[in-house]
């Protein structure tokens, strides 16, 4: 069955009086040399379980299938439902669960998925609506995967690689790398979707790390600490973390310069190790 062909697509979902979902990101993919490729790239192997996130007709999944032991997949959108059986009926090595996984616990459903598995890896192409809180679910979540391959919008692709401390790092370069280390695979070009968006995609893939990339006091106040930081780009972190968390301006400035740097220096400046440093200092004085 060739699920990249647009007549296949087309007389599937017509034949089960299905019409895409704006709201639901739908667009699916007719490029027959991206999905081949995702699947070869996240690592699957006769010994993994891996979980995809939005399978829409389950063309990436017939490629997982077909390399993985064991393939779960989560679909929200329940209409999709009766077109998978038709397009994945040959795996007996595929499940599809029909939930938000937003809404699901995802490390009980990898234990209950995946206890034959040796590893367990993610690999989808995201619905860009969504695609940050789906991978900060995975990440923080500490789950028991080895890494995560994910097709997202190439811009946001490119800020989760970005190095931090460089102009285009914010706020999810830091998360991402903080439990990751980031890699750009290939690009994807809008043409390679049904219908097509109006922005380019690219494949990246997250290594998870077996530690934090710095050690900090505090997670919680790490993160806020980092999101207040880069919530207000052009100030200063002196103003952006103070206005951002109630901080007394004067609190924070003290961190800043007790960690050697100048107290109009910007988010964007700053290392992974300096931020962690800067947390560290606000967070112990105020506590």
């Amino acid at each position: 069955m060739n699920l990249t062909d647009i007549g296949t697509i087309k007389e599937l979902l017509g034949a089960q009086g299905f019409s895409f979902s704006k709201g639901l990101g739908q667009n699916f993919l007719i490029n027959p040399s991206v999905c081949p490729k995702m699947a070869d790239l996240c690592g699957a192997d006769q010994s993994t379980g891996v979980l995809e996130i939005g399978p829409g007709v389950g063309v990436l999944t017939r490629e997982l299938a077909a390399r993985a032991k064991r393939v779960t997949a989560v679909e929200i959108d329940a209409r999709l439902l009766p077109v998978l059986e038709k397009t994945l009926g040959e795996f007996d090595n595929v499940s599809v669960i029909n939930a938000d996984i937003l809404k699901t616990d995802i490390a009980d459903l990898i234990k209950k998925q995946f206890s034959d598995c040796e590893k367990v890896c993610v690999c989808a192409n995201l619905p860009y609506y969504i695609t940050s809180p789906i991978i900060m679910a995975l990440l923080e979540g500490r789950l028991p995967i080895d890494g995560i391959t994910v097709m997202v919008q190439k811009e946001v692709a490119q800020r989760m690689c970005a190095p931090v401390g460089s102009r285009e790092s914010g706020a999810v370069t830091v998360a991402v790398r903080y439990y990751s280390e980031p890699e750009m695979l290939f690009e994807v070009s809008r043409g390679s979707f049904m219908p097509a968006p109006n922005v380019d995609s690219a494949v990246l893939r997250l290594n998870i790390r077996k530690t934090p990339a710095v050690q900090v006091h505090s997670e919680e106040f790490f993160f806020k600490f980092v999101k207040a930081a880069f919530g207000q780009r052009r100030k200063t972190l002196v103003n952006s973390v103070g206005n951002g968390l109630g901080i007394s301006k004067d609190t924070v400035t003290s961190a800043v310069s007790e960690c050697g740097l100048s107290p109009t220096v910007r988010a964007e400046a700053l290392t992974m190790e300096q931020l962690g440093a800067v947390s560290d200092k606000i967070y112990s004085a105020i506590r």
